[in-house]
């Protein structure tokens, strides 16, 4: 079965990014294969991490464009020189519009650090999705991967995954132990899950 192709989107340090190149290398994503990495900083860490692992790698950044438009043309321009069937947002800040997203239905996964609808939606990314939760109360968190659709943090959920809240937990700690114990699990089981259902569809249209 011919291999489902993958563009990862990062903006900073790309640890999920990581997690999906240690699934790779230990064929837990058998039905796809990373083939970009984007991003929207060239400082971002994750373009260091795809050259190490010789994956082809490529910064656009929106400043070098007029206006969100062009920026999301550059975008589709280099997914589509890569042939990229599934996208996967890996700590991806910049919003998609309507017009970016239903070109791909169905095929953009996002990671987010909570347990949707909790502490979502827009403004909530990295430690202040962590503050807030510690700032209510909770006792469990964990992390949402979903489709992406014009809505932030809307698309329909695939999986999740909770952790408890310890009484001594601070923004930092929490963060830590959703992307080791949810983010760095789930991210990959959805990649296979939808690589899969991908490869699957193109061979019975062969």
């Amino acid at each position: 079965m011919e291999k489902t192709r993958i563009a990862v989107l990062v903006s900073g340090g790309g640890t999920n990014l990581q997690a999906l190149l240690d699934a790779q290398s230990r064929g837990a994503l058998p039905s796809g294969e990373i083939v970009l990495v984007l991003s929207n900083r060239r400082d971002a860490y994750a373009l260091t991490r795809a050259e190490k692992a010789g994956i082809a790698h490529r910064a656009i950044e929106r400043k070098d464009y007029p206006d969100a438009p062009a920026f999301e043309a550059a975008l589709l321009d280099a997914l589509r020189q890569s042939g990229a069937e599934l996208l996967i947002l890996a700590g991806f800040l910049a919003i998609l519009s309507e017009d970016f997203t239903r070109r791909y239905p169905q095929r953009i996964l996002n990671i987010h650090p909570s347990l949707i609808p909790a502490f979502c939606g827009k403004g909530y990314y990295g430690l202040r999705v962590h503050e807030a939760a510690l700032q209510r109360g909770v006792k469990v968190s964990g992390a949402t991967v979903h489709f992406v659709n014009e809505i932030p943090d809307g698309g329909e959920i695939l999986l999740q995954k909770a952790i408890p809240v310890e009484p001594d937990d601070t923004p930092e700690t929490l963060q830590k132990r959703i992307m080791e114990q949810c983010e760095w699990i789930l991210l990959p089981q959805a990649a296979e899950m939808v690589s899969a259902r991908i490869a699957r569809a193109k061979e019975a249209q062969s």
